[in-house]
């Protein structure tokens, strides 16, 4: 019995068919979805991968998705922040803003990854601003599916809250979370 990759991935036959550059955004998208899924994508053929291994694909990885057993290898970190990853670019607004007491840089990264719309990065930016300014502003870009999704996330590591962050946000922790 000949089984091939097709047999496993139906669908990536159909891809397959589409024009290049559709091909391309199902990896982008693909990449925003999971790291692990976008690993199996790459694995599946060699056209897969090639378009995977496009710089832009990197834009899309949310970093923070990836397994803390898998060991992210600095380069693609330093690939995804030069092409303005929004995770990335998150991560370095946090470190800034509540590792560093960098906050207007730290605020400047949050907004630009805001500006992507990531969540995470709409929350913290917001909640940043309003504690510490008591600026309301980005509270309407809020859905109400992002907000049951944020708060399940907060509370959910909530035990990593004050690690390394400073004094004045440790004083408002509560009030964020």
């Amino acid at each position: 019995m000949n089984v091939t990759l097709m047999d496993y991935f139906p669908i990536l036959e159909s891809i397959l068919e589409l024009p290049e550059e559709i091909q391309a955004l199902v990896v982008e998208r693909v990449a925003g979805n999971s790291f692990t899924d976008l690993y199996g994508l790459r694995a599946s053929c060699k056209t897969m991968n090639a378009l995977a291994e496009r710089s832009r694909v990197n834009h899309f990885y949310d970093v923070l998705s990836v397994p803390m057993r898998l060991n992210m290898p600095p380069e693609l970190f330093k690939t995804c922040y030069a092409e303005r990853n929004p995770s990335t670019l998150y991560m370095k607004g946090v470190q800034f803003f509540f590792t560093f007491n960098l906050q207007e840089e730290g605020l400047a990264f949050m907004k630009l990854a805001t500006d992507e719309r990531y969540e995470c990065a709409v929350y913290t930016y917001t909640m940043t601003r309003k504690l510490f300014w008591g600026d309301e502003e980005y509270f309407a870009r809020f859905t109400r599916e992002s907000v049951d999704r944020i708060g399940k996330l907060v509370r959910s590591l909530k035990w990593t809250w004050g690690m390394s962050h400073n004094y004045e946000f440790l004083a408002k922790r509560d009030e964020f979370i």
